[in-house]
């Protein structure tokens, strides 16, 4: 703990000197963030739920409204059909969400309307193959 300002002595200079003498004792070295620039909080408005915008940026998370995040989880899970190794597995992806987006559709919606329908499984089988096709031989095709 620092010692109290004594009195005659002008703020700014007790101040400085608390500095300087911090600096000799090396308390500054090593800190977390040395020589990189402060980060750009310091021009955005005030938000009183920064600690918890950081705290979720931090940790990976996201707050979306369900409508929202199954719009993002059902673009995700076409494009991982597409992408996928097998018909069976194409199938099983676009039957998952395809289920959990008529669940979204006979709710009433929580948020801003969801957007989408199911997908028409036998249409993206069919964009599967024709993408698996012009991407050349890649051996047996395993449906099962």
């Amino acid at each position: 703990m620092t010692e109290r300002k004594p009195p005659g002595v002008p703020f700014e200079s007790w101040v400085d000197k608390q500095i300087r003498d911090a600096q000799r004792r090396g308390e500054f070295d090593e800190l977390p963030g040395a020589g990189r620039p402060l980060p750009a909080v310091l021009d955005t408005p005030y938000d009183e739920l920064w600690w918890v915008k950081r705290k979720m940026a931090r940790e990976g998370l996201a707050m979306l409204p369900p409508t929202l995040a199954l719009r993002k989880e059902a673009e995700d899970a076409l494009a991982a059909a597409l992408a996928a190794p097998s018909e069976r597995i194409v199938r099983k992806i676009i039957t998952e969400v395809n289920v959990r987006i008529r669940d979204m559709m006979f709710k009433p919606p929580p948020g801003p309307p969801l957007g989408k329908k199911p997908y028409d499984v036998e249409e993206v089988v069919r964009e599967w193959r024709e993408r698996r096709a012009a991407a050349g031989p890649a051996g047996p095709d395993p449906q099962a």
